[in-house]
């Protein structure tokens, strides 16, 4: 039987494929007129192209569905409105290097309050340069922060009423020194002495050194300008004038202190007020050293509440004999107010779940319980449970994450 097609599809045909082969020589003319490189690039690209379509294929054509066998274990997970789980694993057994087991034990651990506050100099130890006489400032020797020792030049004062003091002195002193020489004035003597002696503690009381009198006394000079000196050894804390300023008898020039005799100033809360008083221990930790505690004990307790923070002002001394510490350093301090019993356990046996604590027991070799504990951080590394463990409870003591994650998968 002969088959016949219409003339129109057999001359679209045809005009298809004179298209077609039209295409195919342009693309080989564009191909021979190419570079050697590329052309080896195109060649390189098409047989990886080839192998990807070829494994595609031969992927689909082999796929095989394995069967993968699960066992099955009879677990049994009570979970209880207050948050505690129970979990029962019949026939597993616990990594003992993971998870470690003690028996819970109380013991006396102190009781302590949270004391925030910051380190200050000691004001006990500290000097205020003031103004003795009144005069103008004309030169400054040392600014805040700069190392001072005793007898060090801090300010130069030029004071009329210095230079009057010193006239004063230098007038009875050789009233003495006349007076000495002749055996019959010795009334006089005595009454000039007396004199003597005051214009002497006049200019001590001015500010002026025992060694600066001696060379006013060999020098026979008087002079308007007052050098003011360190009665410490430390540092400049503060200024409160500039060169060139007036000042009157009295007013504070600066703040001289000792950097290795420090306070803790700490702020107790106002419901706390009750359980402070003078001599108890405090253990302060540093933000700038945290590895690093201070002991000492209050000496300080403030007798009013401020107003502001509504906080109880304590202080207690403390030593910075290596230089280390400075003041406005933060610093938390725990104050130990008695002690009591707890069951202390390291950070590694709890769980934290926003503000619940949670600890594991071992209620028989394949149960397990997740109870809820309350109690506070001891030293950073350890807990101290106050509620929620009897004595005598089998506690993990380490991996307790581990196997909270264990229980919040079964649950």
């Amino acid at each position: 039987m002969k088959h016949h097609f219409n003339p129109k599809v057999i001359q679209l045909l045809e005009e298809f494929i004179r298209n077609l082969q039209d295409r195919l020589q342009r693309i080989a003319d564009a191909y021979w007129q190419l570079s050697p490189e590329k052309r080896y690039r195109i060649r390189l690209a098409s047989f990886a192209f080839g192998i990807l379509v070829l494994g595609f294929v031969a992927g689909r054509l082999t796929t095989v569905h394995r069967v993968i066998k699960t066992e099955q274990q009879d677990k049994e997970i009570v979970v209880e409105k207050s948050g505690m789980i129970s979990l029962s694993m019949p026939g597993i057994a616990l990594n003992p290097q993971i998870y470690q087991f003690e028996k819970a034990s109380f013991q006396n651990v102190p009781q302590e309050i949270k004391v925030p506050g910051r380190l200050v100099f000691n004001a006990e130890k500290g000097k205020i340069l003031s103004a003795r006489v009144p005069g103008r400032v004309e030169r400054i020797f040392t600014f805040e922060g700069a190392a001072i020792d005793i007898g060090s030049p801090i300010i130069e004062l030029y004071s009329p009423e210095f230079n009057s003091a010193q006239q004063e002195f230098l007038l009875t002193y050789q009233t003495v020194k006349i007076l000495k020489e002749s055996n019959s004035l010795t009334n006089l003597l005595a009454d000039a002495r007396i004199t003597q002696e005051a214009a002497f503690n006049r200019l001590r009381n001015l500010g002026y050194a025992d060694s600066d009198i001696k060379a006013l006394e060999k020098s026979g000079k008087s002079s308007p300008n007052l050098l003011m000196r360190s009665p410490l050894k430390g540092v400049v804390v503060r200024r409160n004038v500039e060169p060139g300023a007036v000042v009157n008898g009295g007013d504070p020039l600066m703040f001289l202190a000792d950097p290795k005799a420090l306070w803790f100033s700490g702020n107790v809360f106002e419901q706390d007020a009750r359980r402070i008083e003078l001599g108890q221990r405090i253990r302060i930790y540093l933000e700038a050293y945290p590895d690093r505690e201070i002991v000492a004990k209050v000496n300080y307790v403030s007798p009013t509440v401020d107003a502001q923070s509504r906080g109880i002002l304590i202080r207690a001394d403390i030593e910075n004999t290596d230089g280390n510490l400075r003041p406005d350093m933060y610093a938390n301090g725990k104050l130990q107010i008695g002690s009591m019993q707890a069951i202390v356990v390291p950070q590694t046996a709890i769980v934290r779940d926003k503000e619940t604590i949670y600890a594991f027991i071992r209620t028989s070799p394949e149960n397990y319980r997740r109870i809820m504990v309350k109690g506070f951080d001891f030293d950073g590394k350890r807990f101290a449970i106050t509620e929620g463990v009897e004595p005598n409870t089998e506690l993990l003591v380490k991996g307790a994450v581990l196997l909270n994650e264990r229980f919040t998968k079964q649950e």
